[in-house]
């Protein structure tokens, strides 16, 4: 039987954070792992060596968040720091860990840590579902170099994301601290992993084929033409709208999507910035050949998914040990001051099952229809485990 148990702090000093939300997650259970999520203010060795000498040997997952995590009791969101780690304990339940920096190589990198968290779990077979956190930049790469080890296993989890796209966000377990590469964890249990995985977006009739791309995430032309004329002629927005990061916010209520070859997901392409060749950076991979279909949602409907999303993650579970719940941060900013609707939604599935929700710059999931592994960008990746 597994149980799950929730800490965290708002203390100031890190290392007497990573203290207080170690001996409130962990005061009655012995736990085997715990998903930490955090404010980048924070030295995250310090808070992790903190969190290590309440609980030496609990393996440690996790990220940065995007200016505040939500726990059942509320946001926590404090200028100066905060920390919450969701910790799971079960006699059957065995996990392995695994973190590196990003080497030339990001496949070879996935590799590796696929390799090095078998071997912390002291398994020679696959697991059963994994969890990743990566910096945003290779997060594709990294899972094709994990599945070259481990096949096409079920995943979850979500970039390291920061308060201002600066690059501060880091990536972590309990013995590695990194900013540009990756973090995994390997879990083997017999009891039921549930991922809902989606953008919550309506489909419009605006759609194309990407002609032209740079690199794997520069769109350069859509229907061989400028990406962003295309984009701005579908949303009716002025070009001084989508030039810059101005575009960043303009296409959180209007992304763009690739579709599966079933159709049955929609992989939410979040458009970045706006360059002056009229190409657009873009959150995640693309392809020439396939097609990008603009996508739309109100702020109204950002939110209420919160709640459908948990709550049909809860019908494939019979009895919920946790919830870790993955929220994108871009999302976030466009809710702005209505956040609080978000925590009132997902505490009104949860109840009184333990839960964290980070913030982050891409989202990971499984969609069990078409049975793929896909990163994202503006997308809820919630996951639950049974008891």
């Amino acid at each position: 039987m597994l149980k799950s148990k929730i800490g965290y702090s708002i203390l100031e000093n890190a290392y007497d954070a990573g203290v207080e939300t170690a001996k409130m997650a962990t005061s009655d259970i012995e736990g085997k792992i715990g998903f930490l999520y955090s404010s980048v203010v924070y030295d995250q060795e310090k808070l992790i060596q903190g969190i290590k000498s309440v609980s030496p040997d609990l393996k440690i997952v996790g990220c940065t968040t995007n200016g505040a995590v939500m726990v059942p009791s509320g946001i926590l969101d404090n200028p100066n720091g905060f920390a919450a780690l969701l910790v799971f304990a079960g006699e059957d339940l065995v996990v392995g860990t695994a973190a590196s920096d990003a080497m030339d190589d990001a496949r070879k990198t996935g590799r590796m840590v696929a390799m090095e968290a078998l071997k912390s779990a002291g398994k020679n077979i696959v697991p059963n579902y994994f969890y990743m956190s990566a910096a945003p930049a290779q997060e594709e790469f990294f899972v094709k170099g994990i599945q070259d080890v481990i096949g096409r296993v079920p995943f979850f989890g979500g970039s390291g994301a920061d308060n201002d796209l600066s690059g501060k966000w880091s990536m972590f377990n309990e013995n590695k601290v990194t900013k540009d590469g990756v973090t995994v964890a390997f879990f083997y249990t017999k009891e039921t992993i549930a991922t809902t995985y989606t953008g919550a977006y309506h489909e419009t009739s605006d759609m194309g084929v990407i002609t032209k791309v740079n690199g794997n995430r520069q769109l350069m032309e859509i229907n061989n033409q400028p990406a962003l004329d295309v984009y701005s002629k579908w949303c009716n927005y002025n070009m001084e709208d989508v030039m810059g990061g101005k575009l960043l916010v303009s296409a959180i209520t209007n992304p763009l999507a690739v579709k599966d070859r079933l159709g049955d997901l929609a992989a939410i392409r979040h458009p970045m910035n706006g360059n002056e060749d009229k190409s657009m950076n873009i959150g995640n991979q693309l392809a020439v050949g396939t097609a990008v279909v603009r996508m739309t949602a109100t702020v109204d409907e950002l939110i209420g998914a919160t709640k459908t999303t948990l709550e049909e993650t809860k019908k494939s579970l019979k009895n919920p040990a946790g919830y870790m719940l993955i929220h994108c941060g871009g999302r976030k900013i466009a809710i702005g001051n209505r956040i609080n609707e978000v925590y009132q939604n997902i505490k009104s599935v949860a109840g009184d099952v333990p839960f964290v929700v980070a913030f982050t710059f891409g989202e990971y999931g499984y969609s069990k229809d078409c049975q793929v592994n896909t990163c994202g960008g503006l997308m809820l990746s919630f996951t639950g485990i049974d008891e």
